[in-house]
């Protein structure tokens, strides 16, 4: 029984996540268990522990006399996800570089320049999920397990950023160009250039988003000091 239990917890919260990244839950409406149960299936205690694992990991608060809400991302949230990125992510490319690319990578690289040659037939959000399954791949270059483990328990919280608009057309060739450049860095096992290249790439990334952030008819200003 607790096999089954556990199987339906784990169910609960992929389609929970599911369904918050894409998101088809509305922020201002609260959670309803029963609602969610009945939607998916599931009974309501798998649902309500699923609920209890989302929001130790930041994805949905409970709001006293309120109920449980998806979280929106604030703009402090968006520095602090890019500060953990730099440190993870970094360290990532050091590694990848000392230790060489994967198949994997290499074939990621191939797409990426066939992106790169031309702009018929490309398509923003194509190239989006290419630098998504990049970062991903270039932990598992890393060969280093712990580090993997960290980057894994905060994916579904650094997804939460995509859930802003993706790149324009005009970022498209930047974002390219960066994301060959660092691959070009592991493939000569240049790991302090590849470190360098991908904290870079994401800097560029934060002020993007918080431009993009900036835009949203929901945003609130928040004071505070973002480093270059």
């Amino acid at each position: 029984m607790a096999v089954v239990l556990q199987s339906e917890r784990e169910r609960a919260y992929k389609r929970l996540v599911e369904l918050i990244l894409s998101g088809r839950l509305d922020p201002d409406t609260p959670l309803s268990e029963r609602r969610l149960a009945d939607e998916l299936g599931i009974g309501r205690t798998p649902i309500r522990e699923a609920l209890r694992d989302l929001e130790h990991e930041g994805l949905v608060e409970v709001q006293p006399a309120r109920g449980t809400f998806v979280r929106r991302l604030s703009l402090g949230d968006l520095h602090e996800i890019y500060e953990v990125r730099q440190a993870l992510e970094s360290m990532a490319a050091f590694l990848a570089a000392k230790r060489g690319p994967t198949p994997a990578l290499l074939e990621i690289e191939k797409a990426f320049r066939k992106y790169a040659k031309t702009t018929k037939g490309r398509d923003a959000l194509d190239v989006d999920d290419l630098g998504a399954e990049f970062h991903l791949e270039l932990f598992r270059a890393a060969a280093n397990h712990t580090l993997q483990t960290m980057f894994e328990r905060m994916r579904n919280r650094f997804q939460l950023e995509f859930g802003l608009p993706r790149y324009a057309e005009t970022n498209l060739d930047r974002t390219i160009g960066e994301h060959l450049d660092i691959l070009d860095a592991v493939k000569r096992g240049d790991a302090p250039a590849a470190q360098q290249l991908m904290s870079a790439h994401l800097a560029n990334g934060l002020k993007m988003r918080m431009e993009i952030f900036r835009t949203l008819d929901d945003y609130t200003p928040v004071a505070m000091e973002v480093a270059e």
